[in-house]
């Protein structure tokens, strides 16, 4: 039929369709070779029309892996192999990012540029690598003039990209040739060693690492070493490899001047932590921007096992400070890692009782947040102060307090040497905090202690009772007036009474509870402070 409509005059050949598509186009796209051949004797018929990608029939036929139509179509003296679409790509680019080795070879053997970069900058080469296409990189390698180092997108190189997806065949051809440089870096400054220590690529790592010339240290935009990244990502077995080197160096501090060590402390990685804590002259104590050394970090997030490693090397510093100077046994402290804390404390170098940046010590984060684990451990440590303030005045009971924390409250209490009637730097007794906050069930503890004094008034005049009027904690004041020696008539600095405070604020279930006691003074003065 073909054949009958060519010897018709009647009939165009080189007409395109609605998709600017000539029939000569659609031949080579579906591997028509019959077609094409019948075509291309026609001395009507142009082999170079663009269809809407700029494509010619020899691009379309490379793209589907058309090797028959392809060699008809170079055979052509007519035919551009080098013609670039609208991508900026060529038909032999085309055949390199598919994978179509056989089409590759047949370009190479009309001398077709190899080296031509598209519109991403990438070369034939370069989609190959990244790609593993091997048959379609062996060609390329063979042909003379060929450049395997040209960078493309991202300014990675062929084997960046080998590298990258963990194409080890591709890396290993790559590297067989004495031209490739191994330590080209792309657009982050990462080597393809780093590029593959990032993946956890480790059989490419290897291949890399066997390369004579590669540097193992060579550090990335971010001041990331190959080691770095692969301990920022879990990659044990890429450490493995890279530990093995005489010439690493395990102690390169990236922009947050973090060690990989630092980062597998961070990360809680025991395996990478327990090869990088075996190195010569690994820096177990080096401190990062934070000033957070891996035992600071491992203690923070709670690793357990991390820590132990970390502990069990006589020269790691358990008292070094961080950025909040706080310590390592601070950082578990506060956020209640009970296990790490008792490791710590196992340390006799310890100090438990060392301030952070707000003067508070470990059991006073401990009972900050309310961690009863934590604090029942400190509190079994004879040298642990339970009386020290930090810079509000406010001891680990005062804390404890505030925010309601009944548990450890009764622990501190139980302590013979806690003083219950510590001041804040409001004047104010955990009596008086828990009074305030309304609550209950803490000041039902304190009031249980013979020594917790029921009326010390505040830098406002203010005592316990009058907080919990005016705030109408019924529940609170129903306690304190339970208790003998509480004063309820006692006048705050305005001249009021705890009833006066109620009256005024409304709150009538107080103002009925003290109606109820006997010698319940009324309203002192009638005007607000």
């Amino acid at each position: 039929m073909v054949k009958a409509l060519l010897e018709r005059e009647d009939v165009d050949p080189n007409l395109p369709d609605k998709h600017d598509e000539t029939p000569l186009g659609w031949a080579a796209i579906n591997g028509h070779e019959g077609v094409v051949r019948l075509m291309l004797e026609r001395g009507n018929v142009n082999p170079n029309l663009l269809d809407r990608y700029d494509q010619t029939p020899l691009g379309r036929a490379a793209i589907k892996g058309r090797e028959g139509v392809v060699k008809l179509l170079l055979e052509r003296q007519d035919v551009d192999p080098n013609r670039l679409d609208k991508y900026g790509q060529t038909p032999l680019g085309w055949a390199a990012i598919n994978g179509h080795g056989g089409v590759v070879k047949l370009f190479l053997e009309q001398g077709v540029v190899p080296n031509r970069p598209d519109k991403y900058h990438e070369t034939p080469l370069g989609w190959a690598a990244l790609y593993g296409y091997k048959g379609v990189v062996e060609a390329l390698l063979e042909l003379d003039g060929i450049e395997p180092n040209l960078p493309g997108r991202y300014k990675e190189t062929p084997l960046g990209w080998a590298a990258i997806n963990g194409h080890e065949e591709v890396v290993k051809l790559l590297l067989e040739r004495k031209d490739v440089d191994p330590n080209l870096s792309d657009e982050k400054n990462r080597t393809p060693l780093g590029c593959a220590a990032l993946d956890g690529r480790e059989g490419c790592v290897k291949l890399l690492l066997e390369k004579e010339g590669v540097d193992p240290n060579r550090p990335d935009k971010y001041d990331q070493t190959p080691l770095t990244c692969a301990t920022i990502n879990g990659h044990e077995g890429v450490v493995k490899l890279l530990v093995e080197r005489n010439d690493l160096d395990p102690n390169h501090p990236d922009e947050d001047n973090r060690t990989p060590l630092g980062w597998a402390a961070l990360s809680g990685h025991e395996g990478m932590v327990k090869l990088l804590v075996g190195l010569e002259g690994v820096d177990l104590n080096s401190p990062d921007k934070y000033y957070e050394t891996p035992l600071g970090w491992a203690s923070l997030y709670g690793h357990e096992g991390v820590v132990k490693l970390l502990l069990g090397r006589g020269d790691v510093n358990p008292n070094s400070p961080d950025i909040d100077n706080r310590t390592p046994l601070g950082c578990a402290a506060i956020h209640g890692h009970e296990e790490v804390v008792k490791l710590l404390l196992e340390r006799t170098d310890v100090d438990p009782n060392r301030p952070d940046g707000m003067d508070r010590t470990p059991l006073g984060c401990a009972a900050l947040d309310g961690h009863e684990g934590v604090v029942k451990v400190l509190l079994g440590r004879e040298d642990v102060d339970p009386n020290l303030p930090d810079r509000h005045g406010e001891t680990p009971l005062g804390w404890a307090a505030i925010n309601g924390h009944e548990d450890v409250v009764k622990l501190l209490l139980q302590r013979a040497d806690v003083d219950p009637n510590r001041l804040d730097e409001k004047g104010r007794t955990p009596l008086g905090c828990a009074a305030l906050d309304g609550h209950e069930r803490v000041v039902k503890a304190l009031l249980e202690r013979g020594d917790v004094d029921p009326n010390p008034p505040d830098m406002y005049d203010q005592t316990p009772l009058g907080w919990a009027a005016m705030k109408g904690h019924e529940g609170v004041v129903n306690l304190l007036l339970g208790r003998e020696g509480v004063d309820p008539n006692r006048l705050d600095r305005y001249g009021q009474t705890p009833l006066g405070r109620a009256t005024l604020h409304g709150h009538e279930g107080v103002v009925r509870l003290f109606r109820e006691r006997e010698g319940i003074h009324p309203v002192a003065r009638t005007s607000i402070g």
